[in-house]
């Protein structure tokens, strides 16, 4: 019995279409809660969609600026509190 690899998908271009919104709602959702997070996820998911020539660059590069706007916002936040941590509710 020969055992084979599995036959490679093609990543098309509604795969980065996904990545590209993916990457604006998490960068968006970043600048609420879990930013620290959220912020270099939405980054990776905008700069993959961008290299694989995404058919939404527009969204992609937004989601790209929410996620750098994520991590100035929260190193803002931190610098404002002395280090300390924040939630959005208190």
């Amino acid at each position: 019995m020969r055992l084979t690899a599995p036959p490679r998908r093609n990543t098309g271009r509604r795969d980065t279409e996904g990545m590209a919104v993916a990457s604006f709602v998490l960068g968006l959702v970043g600048l609420v809660v879990l930013n620290l997070v959220l912020g270099p996820v939405a980054i990776a998911l905008a700069v993959i969609a961008l290299r694989r020539d995404t058919p939404r660059p527009f969204r992609a590069r937004l989601g790209l600026a929410l996620g750098i706007a994520d991590l100035l916002f929260l190193a803002v936040l931190l610098a404002l509190d002395h280090g300390a941590s924040w939630t959005a509710f208190g």
